[in-house]
């Protein structure tokens, strides 16, 4: 009897790694579904700030007075920021705001200051040279109030003295927030250290997973954002090749809804569960670390059943990629350490150990990658030498095991189908 195999490539670091699976074994592929064909960006983000969703045009709110801040992604996101400032600028211009009264602000969060020269690309050489640009400094907040789950509202001082804070940046899918975009432009992004912390110690609760709009991280970021007055956003979609294919502008909460909306269509896709799922990050740079390559991990759990397997494809060229999360890894000896110190301690990149540890009680957590065997066991993985290895242990335990694929994990979100 021969056995049909299908020869499947998923993308390894700048490589591609195939995949010969006998087509029995297929449960599905998991692709995402982007638009074919695209308008240009620009034209898209004009549509959106000339027809914003519940709000004025911004050339209907300012004045020549108006002392405006924009805030903008930092270095560490795709946002495509000097693509996103010059219809946004014209549309201020429109209604008389000058140069001298607009400041674009990075919101680093909690992330590295940048260097000027990122700071350029990122804005352009033009806009870098007419408008004030800087970045936050989580030293400068001031304290306007406490959300109501505890989390001090402290905002970066020169986005609290503004007339008008614009909120820009990109809507994708986020492991703990639900969605990136909206209210993350104040709270990370222009927060005190001890807001950011006292807000990410949510990320370990029930609902603050990928795809839910109504994660308790969320909710308090817009509670923040709510309070500190935050009246308009423009925010984009991109598809995987980082182009723009939509923009959404107006209300903090409900142009970010309709963003999400747009995400979902493209990115979600309900399955089945079945009794094993192999996911590729997508290759470089969403591989480059265990760091990255594990927002892929988390979407695949929702495509196999409790007490099934899941293979992770993943170079990860530059190891862990995290000192802290590297640490917890060596000092947690089982996940049930990692999830108790995370309850206990909070530490940023501690967090990455405990969601890892809660996914290797719930399944089983094959990795294909170029890390050392034992730095993947520490952290909760048994390492595998090739994805066929890996296909070959599930399948010498249950030969007639369902297998999702899925190649572009880091984009892709499996939702299960209710019964």
């Amino acid at each position: 009897m021969t056995i049909n195999m299908k020869k499947i490539p998923l993308a390894f670091g700048n490589g591609i790694s195939e995949l010969n699976i006998p087509e029995k074994n297929i449960s599905s592929l998991i692709l995402p579904s982007e638009p074919e064909r695209k308008e240009d960006g620009a034209l898209l983000i004009k549509k959106a700030l000339q027809n914003p969703i519940k709000s004025k045009r911004l050339s209907e709110i300012v004045t020549p007075e108006t002392k405006i801040v924009v805030i903008v992604s930092d270095v560490t996101r795709p946002t495509p920021t000097e693509k996103i400032l010059p219809p946004l600028l014209e549309e201020l211009y429109l209604g008389g705001a000058r140069d001298e009264n607009i400041a674009i602000v990075f919101a680093l969060g909690l992330h590295r200051q940048q260097t000027e020269e990122e700071s350029k690309k990122l804005v352009g050489e033009n806009i870098y040279k007419k408008i004030r640009c800087f970045q936050h400094d989580t030293s400068r907040c001031r304290k306007i109030g406490v959300t109501s789950r505890g989390t001090p509202i402290e905002i970066f001082e020169e986005v609290l003295d503004a007339d008008l804070v614009i909120g820009t940046g990109g809507i994708e899918f986020h492991y703990y927030a639900g969605y990136s975009g909206g209210a993350k432009s104040v709270l990370p992004g222009v927060s005190s250290e001890e807001a950011v912390l006292t807000n990410h110690k949510m990320m370990i609760e029930e609902n603050a997973v990928s795809g839910m709009v109504d994660s308790p991280v969320r909710q308090d970021m817009e509670e923040a954002a709510k309070v500190f007055g935050l009246k308009f956003i423009l925010n984009v979609v991109l598809d995987s090749k980082k182009e723009i294919v939509a923009a959404v502008a107006g209300d903090f909460i409900a142009a970010h809804r309709k963003g999400v909306e747009i995400v979902d269509a493209m990115y979600k896709v309900s399955v089945e569960p079945a009794d094993a799922v192999i996911v590729s990050c997508g290759g470089y740079p969403k591989d480059i670390n265990l760091y990255q390559a594990n927002k892929s991990l988390d979407n695949a759990t929702q495509a196999v059943k409790e007490g099934g397997s899941i293979i992770l494809v993943a170079e990860c060229a530059e190891g862990i990629g995290n000192q802290v999360y590297e640490c917890w890894n060596r000092q947690c000896k089982t996940p049930e350490d990692a999830i108790e110190r995370f309850k206990h301690c909070f530490e940023f990149g501690g967090h990455k150990s405990a969601i890892v540890a809660l996914a290797a009680k719930k399944f089983r957590l094959y990795l294909v990658s170029k890390l050392p065997e034992e730095k993947a066991r520490t952290a909760f993985f048994t390492p595998m030498g090739s994805i066929q290895e890996a296909l070959s242990a599930i399948l010498s335990e249950n030969p007639e095991a369902k297998i999702h694929l899925m190649p572009h994990g880091g984009q892709t979100l499996p939702v299960r189908k209710e019964n």
